[in-house]
């Protein structure tokens, strides 16, 4: 889960292959500390807020097959993990290999056994219609237009027929006010969201805002469900 832009942007170890033309956070454990902050000073608990209303849109079942695209360090590909259970599936993919290796490490803290890779939103590594549903949390607005457009028609391609995407991301900056307007952390526009859905043959849209507190630095963000043709 990419929560807001570093400015510890760190090499990958990636492979040619493996490379994106997208933003790459790559800190690790500060990554994590670095969100903790955020949370507790200045966001008033917000990204917890936004990491549940996101898993509870998602309607996880046990048993499903679960894909997080740019999942960081793991922290909401893990609370997928316990709705799935042990029947389930839950893949990670991001293109730092230091938030991987902070994932993994996380996860077998808790014994908890989900399949963190190093890689990218345009080369997916994974067979036609595999998952059900598939995440992608605060990290769109890292893709230039192009590459969001060939990003979603991958991850339609790995959703299995009537499958969802959740995707979730900080509200725009030219439509954020007050403290808020600071936060250096880039955003998407719900319109322009909607519509590239709509171009990767998604339907069923719903939408929905996570305003901003008052007394907050958080920038507000929304939410979009969306079932795969």
């Amino acid at each position: 889960m990419h929560s807001f832009a570093s400015h510890r942007h760190r090499k990958s170890k990636a492979s040619p292959a493996q490379k994106t033309k997208g933003l790459v956070l790559n800190s690790g454990w500060r990554y994590d500390l670095g969100e903790w902050l955020h949370n507790t000073f200045s966001f008033q608990g917000m990204f917890r807020k936004l990491r549940r209303r996101t898993i509870n849109l998602a309607q996880l079942q046990p048993g499903e097959q679960v894909l997080d695209v740019g999942c960081g360090t793991g922290t909401l590909a893990l609370e997928a993990a316990r709705w799935v259970g042990r029947e389930g599936r839950v893949t990670g993919i991001d293109p730092g290999d230091q938030q991987i290796t902070h994932a993994r490490a996380k996860a077998a803290r808790r014994h908890v056994d989900i399949d963190f890779q190093v890689g990218v939103i345009e080369q997916l590594p994974f067979l036609d219609q595999t998952f059900d549903v598939v995440f992608s949390t605060l990290m769109m607005h890292h893709l230039p237009a192009p590459l969001k457009r060939q990003g979603l028609a991958e991850i339609a391609r790995v959703l299995k027929p009537g499958g969802r995407l959740i995707i979730a991301d900080f509200t725009h900056k030219q439509e954020r006010t007050g403290s808020a307007a600071r936060f250096h952390a880039g955003g998407s526009r719900l319109q322009d969201l909607e519509t590239l859905l709509r171009e990767a043959r998604f339907d069923q849209l719903a939408t929905e805002n996570l305003p901003r507190p008052c007394f907050s630095s958080f920038p507000g963000a929304s939410i979009v469900r969306a079932y795969k043709c």
